[in-house]
């Protein structure tokens, strides 16, 4: 830490406290947990997951957020990318005076900053050239950077080191996975085990090396040579994919390599990437896992529409068979029984009228781990009015 760079905050987390639980915190969700997780009124039982919404590095940002407001209150602050995937906190820090680096076609817009200012980065991270830029400007930044995120850097890292290509298993325009793979000096981006299996039947078999290139066009590193940069890999991750994909994603490789070189010259083509995934993520994949064994006559999954971890939480739902709706918060609720909520792997909200059948109902509800309990709380309210109507 220096007078121009903050990764710990500023000491002031007690002075916020208050401000950060008027915003965020729920006596319904404390009365929920205390509750076994259930609550039920008119024929409707909520039935919450047992890990969901606001993990620690969410909060440890959320915090660092305020704290740099009350510690440069004169000060113009920015945030390079929204803190984390939650429209409600992001709303709540425009209205506290910290301005979005958004340009004017949805890239970053770093001219407005001036030596003197302060930037946020957020809890994804940001990337080497985003930092240098910063740097070179003579301003202030305060890093929320994930423990988690910085994990897998230090895993990228060490790839470089000795030369192994980095093979990330994320999505290759998230900001967390743009920051990541800026860290190594050869990558490519494998979305789920199917474009893994592909990129390992080319490591065996051979192909063509512009078709690689056509297939990967975003999502690999601008000189990457499939012929030379598939000779040494190591698996790394973006911390909120599902846990069980990455795993078999990892030993896909493993497998692969062993194969093509032999048990004895493993280690020279190969490197394991160890467990990083979040805690917090994968918690919330168990809770869901557990919750969705549960007798459920609808599912509601809390989250931004653009986050990663959220979204891994609707496929559970969806591999189950439920009847389940991804929303971004209670504005996606109306009490006359309808819901607009965004379908897997769509770009756009769809509105559904009516989406709850007649009482007695099991409803299901989580939270991505960018969410927090107030939205939550809110969510569950307008459910139970909806149900009102409807009796």
């Amino acid at each position: 830490m220096s007078d121009t760079y903050n990764r710990k905050g500023f000491g002031l987390k007690a002075e916020v406290k208050p401000q950060l639980q008027a915003a965020y915190d729920s006596g319904l969700i404390a009365q929920i947990r205390a509750q076994g997780y259930t609550y039920e009124q008119n024929g409707i039982v909520i039935r919450l997951a047992e890990a969901f919404g606001f993990c620690w590095g969410v909060d440890r940002a959320v915090s660092m957020a305020y704290e740099t407001r009350k510690h440069f209150p004169d000060h113009r602050i920015w945030i390079t990318n929204e803190i984390i995937h939650n429209p409600q906190v992001n709303r709540h820090l425009t209205a506290m005076g910290i301005a979005f680096l958004d340009g004017p076609q949805g890239e970053k817009d770093f001219s407005p900053v001036a030596a003197g200012d302060v930037v946020i980065l957020p809890a994804f991270g940001a990337s080497i050239s985003e930092m240098e830029r910063l740097r070179a400007k003579g301003c202030t930044i305060v890093d929320t950077t994930c423990p988690w995120v910085s994990r897998v850097w230090t895993r990228v890292a060490k790839y470089e080191k000795h030369d192994f290509t980095a093979i990330i298993h994320g999505k290759y325009n998230h900001e967390e996975t743009v920051a990541t793979a800026s860290r190594a000096n050869c990558y490519l981006i494998v979305l789920n085990l199917a474009e893994a299996q592909w990129v390992c039947d080319y490591i065996l078999h051979g192909g063509d090396p512009s078709e690689f290139r056509q297939k990967f066009p975003q999502a690999a590193a601008p000189d990457f040579d499939p012929d030379r940069h598939l000779i040494r890999v190591g698996v790394a991750n973006q911390t909120t994919m599902l846990k069980g994909e990455t795993e078999r994603i990892g030993k896909l490789f493993e497998q692969t390599m062993l194969q093509k070189y032999g048990p004895a010259a493993l280690e020279e083509h190969f490197s394991s990437p160890g467990d990083t995934i979040c805690d917090a993520t994968q918690e919330r994949q168990d809770a869901m896992l557990q919750l969705v064994e549960e007798p459920l006559d609808r599912m509601v999954v809390i989250g931004g529409f653009n986050s990663s971890n959220t979204t891994h939480l609707q496929e559970i739902a969806i591999e189950r068979g439920l009847v389940s709706y991804h929303i971004d918060g209670p504005d996606c609720l109306d009490i006359n029984n309808t819901l607009y909520h965004k379908p897997l792997g769509q770009t756009e909200r769809v509105r559904v009228s009516p989406w709850l059948p007649n009482p007695p109902l099991r409803i299901g509800v989580t939270a991505g781990a960018s969410t927090p309990d107030r939205v939550v709380s809110q969510v569950i309210e307008k459910i139970l009015q909806t149900a009102e109507q409807i009796i």
